[in-house]
């Protein structure tokens, strides 16, 4: 199958054969990937996590068939220790097709039984294309298909890269909740349709912000619930064709041994194999994630506004010059990249729809795309996280002078008294503060609809900004 010669060896599959560099871990099947796949210039290294799930599944699967004698004990010593290696970050440069690629993931797999192969080869003290010794496809993908691996890798890697999306979304959660506490006594108006409406504590806006964090933070958890759901075992359409009875409950036991994970065996392989709802749900959730950490920057964006012709509450920490022609000006960047960032996961979950939709019979053949989407949301809406709390929120202050001049001026304190003078009379007070640009209390006042005491009491800023017991 091999000749090897100085600077590259010669490898062969049912097409020919191919000249491989000599130093490579990868063979023939990865290098006809390299010829076909130059689509991105993001080769599988760029999604460590899929890597390291890849190994691991050749790891289970390795011990698996061990126990079961289906390959020898020397052969699965030397291939679970390759395994280990590349789960510790070694080797991963050698995983070079790229993220898109046609055959389900084919490529992928291939890329990843040459790899441990070579290096198992190595550890028996051979050298690399010597398959007779360890053989990629006998022995490092026995009792296994793409069609159950590729799925079974992609969701490992996928709930180990959302423990650090949920890390980095509790960090700025906490983050707006701090603010939160910190404006807590900071009296403002609220708005509805970017009106004018009733008043609030800025504290309030933000403890918002940490609420919608939190509750996709639940969201997000029991999506990843479901993605604990393999099929491996499967092999090429879910029947198992080519395993031992005991091998799917092995592989998965030993799988969750490495990789601390709970994990679920589909009760129905066939059904598992071809349905890819799971990632349709996972993606749906990111988005959810995506458009509401978009919002919050659009509030962000308005509160900051100005400085002197726009809102102008809160003051956003300056990172960077705004204008290459307008001295001074400062732009609220840190906001504007998560809200680019959100417009890319709402593209990628389109994409993992059509693709999750296209699929047919026993198995959908766009399952790359689908992870690539996937990974892309996860590694782009963490950063982002990460940058909003660092960059941006833990620096916010508040023009709280301001702020309370609004407050005391704004005709919007009339709706407080509707419980007292009518909504009639309320809506003529309104009406005439605007008019006039007079404060509501003194209108009021001026027209004895309630004594000054009455006033006070009712536009006291914990009595305006929680519900209370109304005493007429």
């Amino acid at each position: 199958m091999v000749k090897q010669q100085s600077e590259h060896r010669v490898e062969k599959d049912l097409l020919g054969e191919k000249k491989i560099p000599a130093e490579a871990y990868w063979g023939v099947h990865t290098s006809r990937a390299l010829d076909n796949y130059q689509i991105t210039g993001f080769p599988l290294y760029n999604a460590p996590e899929l890597i390291n799930a890849l190994a691991a599944v050749k790891w289970a699967a390795t011990k698996a068939n061990a126990d079961l004698d289906t390959i020898p004990p020397e052969l699965a010593k030397a291939i679970t220790q390759a395994c280990k290696e590349i789960r510790t970050g070694k080797l991963h440069d050698q995983f070079v097709v790229d993220v898109i690629q046609g055959g389900a993931g084919t490529s992928t797999n291939m890329n990843a039984n040459e790899v441990i192969a070579n290096r198992a080869i190595e550890i028996l003290g051979g050298k690399k294309g010597d398959y007779k010794l360890v053989h990629p496809i006998e022995h490092v993908n026995a009792s296994q298909s793409t069609n159950d691996v590729y799925p079974t890798a992609v969701k490992i890697g996928l709930i180990n890269a959302i423990t650090g999306l949920l890390a980095a979304m509790e960090e700025l959660g906490e983050a707006f909740g701090e603010k939160s506490f910190e404006f807590r006594k900071i009296l403002k108006i609220g708005r509805t349709q970017l009106q004018d409406a009733v008043p609030m504590t800025l504290g309030q806006e933000f403890a918002t912000f940490s609420v919608m964090i939190g509750e996709d933070i639940l969201r997000l958890r029991e999506a990843t619930s479901l993605i604990s759901e393999i099929n491996l075992g499967a092999t090429a359409i879910g029947t198992g064709i080519n395993t031992d009875p005991e091998y799917a409950s092995r592989a998965r036991h030993y799988l969750e041994e490495i990789t601390q994970l709970g994990l679920v065996t589909a009760a129905d392989l066939v059904e598992a194999t071809q349905d890819t709802g799971s990632f349709v749900q996972l993606s749906g959730v990111l988005k959810r994630v995506a458009v509401k950490l978009s919002k919050m920057c659009n509030d962000l964006r308005l509160l900051s506004s100005g400085p002197q012709a726009g809102l102008n509450e809160i003051n956003l920490p300056p990172r960077a010059a705004g204008s290459s022609i307008m001295p001074g000006k400062v732009n609220p960047v840190i906001p504007e990249v998560v809200n680019q960032v959100a417009f890319e996961v709402i593209g990628n979950d389109v994409t993992v729809t059509m693709a999750a939709e296209a699929g047919q019979l026993q198995l959908n053949a766009f399952e790359p795309i689908i992870a690539w989407s996937l990974f892309k949301s996860i590694y782009h809406l963490t950063a982002a996280c990460k940058t909003l709390t660092k960059n941006c929120v833990l620096g916010i202050t508040a023009n709280e002078s301001l702020l309370r001049q609004r407050v005391e001026e704004s005709a919007s304190l009339a709706t407080s008294l509707n419980p007292y003078i009518g909504y009639d009379q309320a809506s003529e007070i309104a009406k005439t503060a605007l008019k006039t640009g007079r404060k509501v209390s003194d209108l009021v006042l001026e027209k004895g609809l309630l004594s000054e005491q009455q006033l006070s009491e009712i536009l006291r800023p914990e009595v305006l900004t929680r519900p209370r017991r109304i005493k007429l």
